[in-house]
């Protein structure tokens, strides 16, 4: 007796089951579609705003490169000088200890 039951009436709650399963993942579908439209938009918003953006971070980038190559020219300089300082000194002292 309860074999026939199971004969019978499982196959249809199975199937039932199945059916109600069936419209959870397409509603779960549709949800995921709405979701990755909102991602989307977002995503292009974040991005026209960075290449908004560009024009100033390529101006503070060429100003970074000027500052640095005139720091670079002044550090030259007086490395160049306080070298040539010293170096007549010891060249001085070179000819003091060659006349001895």
């Amino acid at each position: 007796m309860f074999v026939d039951f199971l004969q019978v009436y499982l196959p249809i709650i199975i199937n039932i089951l199945l059916i109600v399963f069936l419209i959870i993942a397409i509603i779960i579908g549709i949800k995921l579609s709405d979701l990755i439209d909102k991602f989307n938009h977002v995503a292009d918003s974040v991005n026209d705003k960075l290449d908004s953006l560009n024009g100033l971070f390529k101006a503070i980038d060429f100003a970074t490169d000027k500052v640095n190559n005139i720091t670079n020219k002044i550090v030259d300089t007086i490395v160049s000088t306080i070298s040539k300082i010293f170096g007549r000194k010891s060249k001085k002292i070179k000819l003091d200890e060659e006349d001895l």
